[in-house]
């Protein structure tokens, strides 16, 4: 018997759901997949991508600070300039710490999450 095992999904805490799924549906042109109160899910990546609230959430403090990083995005852009331009316009910030900025682009979502915009991996991995 073969057991299949595969990513379903990430889940990205936030306060408010419905404007972090909008931040990632604009910049990753995902649909629609759950919208309910307290989560919105994502698909059109090969898995889920999901924000769902939780209560008194603390956004990471990256790179130092008193609530570490736990985990990020890291997404395949083909022109570093412009997906730094398109996640800036929807709401993301850019991080004061560019630890490579000639390969990795750190942005902070609206949730407060550090992503990174990168051209080192292939845009298609599948």
């Amino acid at each position: 018997m073969t057991t299949t095992v595969r990513l379903a999904g990430v889940s990205l805490d936030t306060d408010d759901p419905h404007r972090l799924a909008d931040f990632y549906q604009r910049l990753l042109d995902l649909e629609v997949f759950l919208d309910a109160d307290d989560v919105v899910a994502l698909k059109g990546a090969g898995f889920l991508l999901t924000t769902q609230r939780v209560e008194g959430h603390s956004p990471p403090s990256w790179p130092t600070g008193p609530t570490p990083k736990q985990m990020h995005l890291d997404i395949a852009v083909a022109d570093l300039d412009e997906a730094e331009h398109l996640a800036l316009s929807l709401g993301a910030t850019r991080s004061p710490h560019q630890p490579s900025p000639h390969e990795w682009r750190v942005l902070i979502d609206p949730a407060g999450h550090p992503f990174c915009l990168t051209t080192q991996p292939p845009l298609d991995l599948g």
